[in-house]
């Protein structure tokens, strides 16, 4: 078996939790570093991309899957070594049972949608949590015109929109009172952020529409995937969000969703 290992070198426990990982992995797997992780550690190691693997673990929070998901998509066992982890699926003190469980092949493979963006005919890196656009200028407003399989859905002034996946509805969405989504229902949600009419709410749509977002204003504004990439958009550019025929897949042990969330959520 070949397991990736992507680390977050900013993570004060990224040692410790190594030292406890590749012992495990040496005997019963062929190691491959991620370039940044292996300089770090004085081995050789290969970019995520060009990585031929099983199963990419990583070491950090949701952050480090979300950049690992921007340049790969291989199947990812996360250790939650940040913060609330909500993608991540092996807690710090079970690194050592959990990851024999993979060498073992005692695991499952859960697909998640992903957003797919487009700017004009340009595509964009696909999206597991959320697209958001924002303003240019802090306490101002946009005016966004959103259509929904070509039929006006909003039309709203707000600090932004946020276009988000179920796995995204735990999170940035959540915050300006979009639902909480099982993973198994195939739709987005639309989510205005501070809109200036307050009967403007989030709206749930089926994952298989087309999302298209105009700028009524004609004015600049910017666009953040998955709160990696942070991208211009200029006033004549129209946006289309649509379902990614790539959908991230995650190593599961059979938890469920429900008890995930409230454990990270009581947190």
């Amino acid at each position: 078996m070949r397991i990736g290992i992507l680390a977050n070198p900013k993570l004060r426990d990224v040692d410790n939790v190594l030292a406890e990982l590749c012992p495990v992995l040496e005997d019963r797997a062929e190691i491959v570093y991620e370039f940044e992780l292996a300089k770090k550690l004085g081995k050789k190691g290969q970019p995520l991309e060009a990585m031929e693997i099983d199963v990419l673990i990583t070491i950090g929070g949701d952050g480090t899957i979300l950049y690992a998901l921007q340049r790969c998509n291989h199947v990812i066992a996360g250790i939650n070594a940040g913060q609330l982890g909500f993608l991540t699926e092996i807690p710090r003190d079970e690194i050592t049972a959990r990851v024999k469980r993979i060498l073992s092949g005692q695991y499952t493979v859960e697909e998640r949608m992903r957003l797919k963006v487009m700017r004009n005919e340009t595509r964009l890196p696909d999206c597991i949590n959320e697209a958001v656009l924002h303003t240019s200028h802090v306490s101002k407003m946009h005016h966004f015109d959103v259509l929904v399989d070509g039929k006006p859905a909003l039309n709203v002034r707000a600090d932004g929109l946020i276009i988000s996946t179920p796995t995204g509805s735990t999170s940035y969405a959540m915050s300006v009172g979009g639902p909480i989504i099982d993973p198994r229902v195939d739709a987005f949600v639309l989510a205005p952020i501070a809109p200036f009419n307050l009967a403007i709410r989030p709206l749930v749509i089926p994952a298989n529409s087309t999302v298209e977002v105009r700028h009524a204003d004609k004015k600049r504004c910017m666009m953040v995937l998955d709160g990696q990439d942070e991208i211009r958009i200029d006033p004549e550019d129209v946006l289309r969000l649509s379902r990614s025929e790539n959908p991230a897949r995650f190593v599961r042990f059979q938890e469920d969703f429900y008890d995930r969330a409230w454990k990270k959520l009581r947190m």
